[in-house]
Parts: C-alpha cells; sequence; structure tokens
C-alpha cells in the first residue's frame, strides 16, 4: 500500500527499481528491467574536458568516480556488460555500483565472469543495491536472503552492499525507524564479517518526519539508532535535496530547515559513497527540481564534492556515483556528466 495521498513518481521509482533489484547471478530473470532504447554509437569523450572550470585542483579524486548501473539498464539489457564497460572506460569511469548482475541479450554470466569483465575494462566494482525485504520468503533481499546477498557480493569482490528500500518496513512513527535500524545493524554485523560495509541509499521521504512525534525527522532516527561501525550511509545527493524543498517544515508549517552537506560534514565516516544526480529548480514541481544529467542541473558540486574532499584526511575516502533514473540516452547521460565532474576545480 502507498505511503502517500496521490501518485508519486519517487515511490514509482523506488516500485521499479525493486523488480531490478532483486535479480541475481543466476536467476531465472531474462533482463533488467527498463525499456531497452536503441542502442546508438556514442561518439568517444576524453576523461577530462577540454573546458576545465577554473585552473585549481580537480574536485574530483582521482580513481573515485564510478556509475550506477540502473541508469545503463536499458544498454545491459540490449548489449550486456562487455559493450557497457567499453564505454564506460572510454568515458574516464573508475568504478561501477551494481544494480542486478544478470543481462539480456547477451546471454548468462556468471559473477566469476563479471567480475573479470569489469576488471578488464578498468572498472572496479564497489558496491550493489539489493532490496531490503519482501513478502516473498524465497526474495534476493536482506531479510529474506543474507547469506545468498553477502555471498554474492564476497564473489565480486565488493567493498560495500547496500540497498536502495527506505526503512519504512515497520511504519513512519518512531519506533518503527528503531525496529528497522536494529534490522541495518544486524546486516552491517553481517556485512563487516565479510570486510564489507552495508549501507543505505536515501530518496527525499527519509527526510520527513514520524507520523507519532512531527517535531523529529526520521533521517535522524535512522543516524542516531544505527551503529555507526556497522551501518553507513550512500547519500543520493539529489534526492536530499529534494527532501530539503519538500521537509523544510513539519507538518503544522514551523520551520525546520537543514543542509544536506552538512550531515555529510558533521559525520563524514558515515558517508562512504555519494550518488551524483542532478536537477533544475522547479518551485512549481511538488519535487521542486526536475531530473537532468550531471551538469545541466542547479545542485552546486563543485562546492559539495570540495567540501568533503577539502576535509583532513577524506579526498579519496568518499566514492562519486553518477546517476540518473531515467535518461533520455543513458550512453550520452555518461559520457556527459564524467566530461562535466571531471571539469571541475576547486576555487583557488
Amino acid at each position: 500500500m502507498s505511503r502517500f495521498s496521490q501518485p508519486d513518481p519517487e515511490l514509482g521509482h523506488r516500485l521499479s527499481r525493486r523488480g531490478m533489484l532483486g535479480v541475481a547471478a543466476g536467476a531465472t530473470a531474462a533482463a533488467l528491467l527498463g525499456a531497452a532504447a536503441p542502442a546508438t554509437a556514442a561518439p568517444a569523450a576524453p576523461a577530462t574536458a577540454s573546458g576545465a572550470k577554473g585552473r585549481g585542483r580537480p574536485v574530483l579524486p582521482p580513481g573515485r568516480l564510478g556509475i550506477q548501473l540502473y541508469s545503463l539498464r536499458d544498454k545491459v539489457s540490449t548489449l550486456g556488460f562487455g559493450p557497457v564497460f567499453a564505454e564506460l572506460e572510454r568515458y574516464g569511469y573508475d568504478e561501477v555500483e551494481f544494480a542486478g548482475y544478470t543481462q539480456g541479450s547477451a546471454g548468462p554470466i556468471t559473477l566469476a565472469q563479471l567480475k573479470r569483465l569489469a576488471r578488464s575494462h578498468g572498472l572496479n566494482p564497489i558496491g550493489s543495491h539489493v532490496g531490503y525485504y519482501s513478502d516473498d520468503p524465497n526474495a534476493y533481499t536482506f531479510a529474506q536472503n543474507l547469506t545468498k546477498v553477502l555471498d554474492d557480493a564476497q564473489a565480486l569482490g565488493l567493498k560495500h552492499i547496500g540497498t536502495a528500500s527506505g526503512p519504512f518496513r515497520y511504519g513512519s512513527t518512531v519506533d518503527a525507524w528503531k525496529r528497522a535500524a536494529e534490522d541495518f545493524n544486524t546486516y552491517g554485523e553481517a556485512a563487516r564479517a565479510r570486510g564489507m560495509k552495508f549501507y543505505q541509499h536515501n530518496h527525499s521521504e527519509e527526510f520527513s518526519f514520524a507520523t507519532d512525534n512531527p517535531r523529529v525527522r526520521l533521517y535522524d532516527v535512522l543516524l542516531r539508532e544505527t551503529d555507526p561501525d556497522l551501518v553507513f550511509l550512500e547519500m543520493d545527493i539529489y534526492w536530499a535535496y529534494v527532501g530539503q524543498f519538500r521537509f523544510s517544515k513539519r507538518p503544522d508549517g514551523t520551520p525546520a530547515p537543514f543542509e544536506p552537506l552538512d550531515y555529510v560534514l558533521r559525520r563524514p565516516d558515515r558517508y562512504p559513497l555519494f550518488h551524483v544526480k542532478d536537477g533544475e529548480r522547479d518551485p512549481s514541481d511538488p519535487y521542486g527540481y526536475r531530473m537532468t544529467d550531471v551538469g545541466d542541473g542547479d545542485i552546486d558540486y563543485q562546492r559539495f564534492i570540495s567540501a568533503v574532499t577539502r576535509l583532513r584526511g577524506h579526498r579519496t575516502a568518499h566514492h562519486w556515483q553518477a546517476e540518473h533514473d531515467n535518461p533520455a540516452e543513458s550512453f550520452t547521460f555518461a559520457r556527459r556528466s564524467s566530461a562535466h565532474l571531471h571539469s571541475l576545480r576547486e576555487k583557488c
């Protein structure tokens, strides 16, 4: 049942993604979700853009640009991982984050083959999104099949394994989120025993308020109730700013402003991963932004990434994954996003 009183494109994103996240290597699903756009040859792009903004040090740390493969699900489905990885190598990517381990018309692929294929194109598999829970006892989720999820992540050599599901399993009260935090602590402990970090990826609803205490922001409950040594966060920066737009006032209208970047600067060790997603401001939109390719929107990534990487000891401590939920042309999105992020320079 929807938590929302009206159609919610964010909920639609999560539900469509859930079907993809349940797919593991060897599963019977033939392809990743998403309408497969016609495969078109993408022009090669240099790893850095010629029109670099300023003459300072690159904002993007070396070796830390990745991409969430959900953005390229149409290409993976029609072409397979190999051609997709080849394009990402051309565009200057260093890492990939998975959203399912099967491919479409290119035929079946094992985890060992997938790991070798990524590495052969200079791509480090850095993480993966898996569902949190399901009513199906056989579902490929943390709650239903934790051992299998971690086995697969370990086979791929992942250092991070997480979920893009919100912690709404038990509801939207403070106690409900405390229960979800207990689940996350359990998954985090199991992941740490395998040498991995468990993480949760936010959408904007995480920044809403508890239904039983509208003075409490749910995201703060998650941070407070999860063990910082066991549970980590992947901030989707776009959705965090959507959350800022939607939830800077409490339900009674009293101000409750927050700055997404401040969460990171207060707890940088809790944010090993980020989703770099852009949007144009549109106050007429219920979400305040319209999603765009990275560099075409209004989110100041020069400011955001610089603020994090300038922290002492944090220059290369984080991983930055480009993403667009529904790009007009996914290879074009990947190429242009890489070029833009490589072009950013710190202000002198």
